[in-house]
């Protein structure tokens, strides 16, 4: 003969409150009554058996921290365990869109680190290049090329720094950038 609803709230609440009192056996007692339906409200929120079996062990390790707090007058045990159990869900369901979102996120940064990444590795070949086919030119057109475009120095800064009049400074430039274009033009063909 099966227990009414009126008895097997009796039941739960002698059990509750030997798990208040830190009574083991009570408290297997009831994770045997109510497991495998809890189980089952959690896998249908979560969509996932492992997500809701970590539910399920936290809500009892709730049930077993806090049973000294349950309150007949607000509901039946089962009804308080369920409570436990759907807020515990959603605070799973929350931390796993919260994970997705980072995750997402991350992945969204790496496809637009991408393009740099890109550019920084054409760069790199682009520079080494540059400094190749600089070694190939004559060293009064290097240094100018090197003084303008690396250290930033105007023309005019340059022809002070070297001591050679401002009309010299810029022929060595101009036939400095006209002699790298050419031989990275040709690297560039082959």
């Amino acid at each position: 003969m099966g227990f009414n609803h009126e008895q097997a709230q009796i039941a739960d609440l002698e059990l509750v409150h030997a798990i208040a009192r830190g009574d083991q056996e009570a408290f297997a007692s009831l994770f045997d009554r109510y497991n495998s339906t809890l189980l089952g409200f959690l896998i249908r929120i979560l969509n996932s058996k492992a997500e809701a079996e970590d539910v399920l062990q936290e809500v009892f390790v709730q049930v077993w921290q806090h049973a000294a707090r349950y309150d007949e007058t607000r509901g039946r045990v089962f009804t308080w365990m369920v409570t436990i159990a759907r807020s515990r869900a959603l605070d799973r369901l929350r931390s796993l869109s919260s994970r997705e979102s980072t995750m997402t996120k991350s992945a969204n940064q790496m496809v637009q680190d991408l393009p740099n990444a890109v550019d920084e590795a054409i760069k790199s070949e682009e520079y080494e290049a540059i400094r190749c086919a600089l070694d190939e030119i004559p060293e009064a057109q290097k240094h100018v090329l090197l003084l303008a475009y690396f250290e930033g120095l105007s023309h005019q800064e340059i022809a002070e720094r070297d001591g050679i009049p401002l009309g010299t400074a810029k022929t060595r430039i101009r036939d400095g950038l006209k002699k790298l274009r050419g031989l990275l033009y040709k690297r560039q063909k082959t």
